[in-house]
C-alpha cells in the first residue's frame, strides 16, 4: 500500500495483519481523489472507520490542512499512528479511538467541522448508511462539505439523508463510492 500522489507520493504505508482491517484498494483510493481533487487543498478532512489511515493520509499528502482519523479498533489506531509517524505529519493529524457515533458527538461538542468526510465502514454492516445519517443529524460539516461513503455493491444506501444530497455514485468492481454534498436547510431544490 502506497500513497498515490502529492507530497508523500510513493511512500509505503504499514498494512494490516489478518482480515480485521480492509484497506480501500489503491485503485479506488486514486479514483476517489481524482473526483474530489479540487476540494482537498486546505481541507479539514475526517476519515471514519479509518483502518490504516491511508485515505486521510492521501488527503494530507495532497494538501489537506488537517485530518482526523477515527476508528474503534486498537489495532487500527496503532497502524494509523505508525503511518502518521512514517510520513512525519503528526502536526496535521489527530487520531481518535472509539465508537464512531460517540466520537462524532464529541467532535461536534468540541466545535470541529469538516470540508471532506470519508466513511470506510465494514462491508455489509449497514454502518455506512447509519454514519451518513448521523452526519446529516449532527452536522460537523462546513458549508459545501462533501461526504463520501464506501459500500459493498449490494449494500443499500439512500440518495439523500436530510441535508446530505447524493451528487454522484460510481462502482469499482464490488466497491461503490457515493458522494453526498451538504446542502443546508432551504438550499435544496
Amino acid at each position: 500500500m502506497r500513497i498515490g500522489g502529492g507530497e508523500y507520493r510513493n511512500q509505503r504505508l504499514a498494512g494490516p495483519r489478518g482480515a480485521a482491517i480492509r484497506p480501500l484498494r489503491d485503485r479506488v483510493r486514486l479514483a476517489l481523489f481524482d473526483t474530489v481533487r479540487e476540494l482537498v487543498p486546505g481541507a479539514q478532512f475526517l476519515d471514519l472507520f479509518a483502518g490504516t489511515g491511508a485515505v486521510g493520509l492521501e488527503a494530507l499528502s495532497r494538501g489537506a490542512a488537517h485530518a482526523v482519523f477515527v476508528d474503534g479498533s486498537a489495532q487500527a489506531v496503532r497502524l494509523i499512528r505508525e503511518n502518521i509517524d512514517r510520513l512525519g505529519c503528526a502536526s496535521r493529524a489527530a487520531v481518535v479511538e472509539g465508537d464512531i457515533f460517540t466520537s462524532l458527538r464529541s467532535l461536534v461538542r468540541r466545535g470541529k467541522a469538516f470540508d471532506l468526510v470519508f466513511i470506510g465502514a465494514p462491508y455489509g454492516s449497514g454502518l455506512a448508511a447509519r454514519t451518513t445519517e448521523a452526519l446529516a443529524e449532527l452536522r460537523p460539516l462546513l458549508p459545501g462539505a462533501v461526504v463520501v461513503a464506501e459500500t459493498f455493491h449490494k449494500e443499500p444506501i439512500a440518495d439523500r439523508y436530510g441535508p446530505l444530497v447524493l451528487e454522484m455514485r460510481r462502482a469499482y468492481g464490488e466497491t461503490v463510492l457515493s458522494l453526498f454534498r451538504f446542502v443546508p436547510d432551504g438550499a435544496a431544490g
